[in-house]
C-alpha cells in the first residue's frame, strides 16, 4: 500500500466520480421513461420501441472497452470529457429525430457508446486503484452512481415529458450534462500514480507455488483466493483456469444475470401502463427499485470486503432470482411496489462484484480494459434482455413469459458462480498478498 491509497484525495475522487456516474447515467434511463411516448409517436410495437434501449446498452457496453483503453493510457479525465460532450450532442440529435431508426442510432452511438459509457467502467476501474483497505465499499459507492441515476432521473424525466414533451426534455438533459460534467472531469485530471498503476502483486514466500495471490485488501477478515502475479508468466489463475477462460466465464455470467435484471428495469413503466396503473406509477417503481439498489450496492460492497467477489456474486444472483419469481403471482399495485423494492435490494450488488473479481484474479496493468470487458457483457445482457422481453410480449401478449425467460437466464448465472466457487474451495488456499 502507498500513501496515496485510502487518502483524503482518494475519497475526494470517489465523490466526484459518484457525481459523474449519476449525471452520465441519464442516458440509460431517460429512454426507459419515454418508451410509451416514443412507441405512440412512431407507431411501432413494444419490441420495436425497445430497440433504442437495446442500442443504448449495446453502445454503452462496447464503448466501455474503448473508454477503458483510453483510461489505461491517458487517465480517466479525458474519457469523461468526451462522454460529456457526446451526451449533449446525442441528446440534441435524439430531440430532432424524425424516425425510430434515427432515434435508436443517436442513442446507441452518441449517448451509449461515446457518452454514458465513460461514466461507468472507467470510473470504477480508476477508483479501484485508489483504495486497498476499503476497495470493496469504494467500488460499490462508485458503481452506485449508476443506480442513483436510476433513482433520480426517471421521476424528473417523467415530469418534464408530461409537461413539455419528450423532445424538449432531451434538449434540457443535454445542456445539463454539458455544463456539469466538464468541470467535474477537470477535477479528475490527476493521473493514477505509477506506483499504483504499474505495481504487481507481492510474491508468496513459498517457492513451490507458481504464483502468489491477491486475496483481499489489508485488514480483511476473510481472505479471498487471489490471482497470478502476471497473467503472461502464469498460464493459470488461482482457480486453475487460464485468464482468457476465466474472463470468458465472467462475461457469460454477466450477460446472463443482466438479461434477467433487465426485465423489470426496462419494462416496469410499460408493465404498469398495461395493468392500468399508468406510466407515472411505473416511473415511481423504477425509482424505488434503483433507490434500494443503492442500499444494496453499499451493503454488498461491505460484504464483498469480508467474503470476496465470487460469494457476493452468488448471493446477489440467488436473491435476484427470488425477486423475479415474485413478479409472477403478484401484480397488485401495492405488491408491485414491494417487489420492486425487494428486486432493487437483492440485485444491486451483482454488477460491482464483477469488478472486484477482476481485481482479485487478474494483473493490474490492464485492469480498466478487463473491468470494461466484463461490464460490457453485463450491459449487452441488459440490451439483449430489454429487447427480448419486448419481443416476447409482442408474441404472447403478456409479460409472464418474459419473467420466466429472465428466471432461466438467472439460473445460468447462478450455475457459473457456483462452479467457480466450487473450484476455489477445492484448490488449496494461497498465502494472501497485498497489492501495493
Amino acid at each position: 500500500m502507498t500513501p496515496e491509497t485510502d487518502s483524503r484525495h482518494a475519497w475526494f475522487r470517489l465523490w466526484v466520480s459518484l457525481a459523474l456516474a449519476t449525471i452520465g447515467g441519464c442516458g440509460m434511463y431517460i429512454v426507459v421513461v419515454v418508451l410509451p411516448a416514443v412507441q405512440a409517436e412512431f407507431g411501432v410495437a413494444r419490441g420495436g420501441a425497445s430497440l433504442p434501449y437495446m442500442a443504448t446498452l449495446a453502445g454503452f457496453g462496447l464503448g466501455g472497452i474503448l473508454m477503458g483503453r483510453l483510461t489505461d493510457r491517458f487517465g480517466v479525465a479525458l474519457p469523461v470529457a468526451i462522454g460529456a460532450t457526446s451526451l449533449a450532442l446525442g441528446a440534441f440529435a435524439v430531440a430532432s429525430a424524425g424516425s425510430l431508426t434515427t432515434f435508436a442510432i443517436a442513442h446507441g452511438l452518441l449517448i451509449g457508446m461515446f457518452g454514458s459509457s465513460a461514466t461507468f467502467s472507467p470510473l470504477v476501474a480508476d477508483i479501484s486503484f485508489w483504495f486497498v483497505r476499503r476497495r470493496g465499499i469504494a467500488v460499490a459507492i462508485c458503481a452506485s452512481g449508476n443506480y442513483l441515476a436510476g433513482t433520480v432521473w426517471p421521476p424528473i424525466v417523467e415530469h418534464f415529458v408530461a409537461t413539455v414533451g419528450w423532445r424538449q426534455t432531451y434538449v434540457g438533459v443535454g445542456v445539463f450534462c454539458l455544463v456539469t460534467m466538464l468541470p467535474l472531469a477537470w477535477l479528475l485530471r490527476r493521473r493514477t500514480p505509477a506506483t499504483l498503476r504499474g505495481a504487481r502483486p507481492a510474491q508468496s514466500a513459498a517457492p513451490a507455488q507458481p504464483a502468489a495471490a491477491l486475496a483481499a485488501p489489508a485488514g480483511v477478515a476473510a481472505p479471498v483466493i487471489g490471482m497470478p502475479a502476471d497473467a503472461a508468466a502464469a498460464p493459470q489463475t488461482a482457480l486453475g483456469l487460464s485468464p482468457p477462460a476465466l474472463q470468458t466465464l465472467l462475461c457469460i455470467a454477466g450477460l446472463a444475470c443482466c438479461v434477467a435484471m433487465s426485465m423489470p428495469q426496462v419494462h416496469i413503466v410499460a408493465y404498469c401502463g398495461d395493468l392500468g396503473y399508468g406510466p407515472a406509477r411505473g416511473a415511481q417503481m423504477l425509482s424505488l427499485m434503483f433507490g434500494f439498489g443503492i442500499v444494496s450496492r453499499l451493503v454488498s460492497g461491505a460484504i464483498c470486503d469480508r467474503i470476496g467477489g465470487l460469494r457476493t456474486l452468488l448471493l446477489g444472483s440467488t436473491l435476484q432470482g427470488v425477486a423475479l419469481l415474485l413478479f409472477l403471482p403478484f401484480d397488485s399495485l401495492a405488491s408491485l411496489y414491494v417487489i420492486s423494492a425487494l428486486f432493487g435490494l437483492f440485485q444491486g450488488g451483482i454488477v460491482p462484484s464483477y469488478a472486484i473479481i477482476v481485481r482479485e484474479y487478474f494483473a493490474p496493468q490492464d485492469a480498466a480494459v478487463r473491468v470494461g470487458t466484463v461490464l460490457t457483457a453485463t450491459l449487452l445482457g441488459m440490451a439483449l434482455g430489454g429487447w427480448l422481453s419486448g419481443a416476447i410480449f409482442d408474441l404472447t401478449g403478456s409479460y409472464d413469459a418474459a419473467f420466466v425467460n429472465g428466471i432461466a437466464w438467472n439460473l445460468l448465472n447462478v450455475s457459473i458462480a457456483l462452479w467457480l466457487l466450487g473450484r476455489a474451495r477445492r484448490r488449496p488456499a494461497l498465502r494472501p498478498a497485498v497489492l501495493a
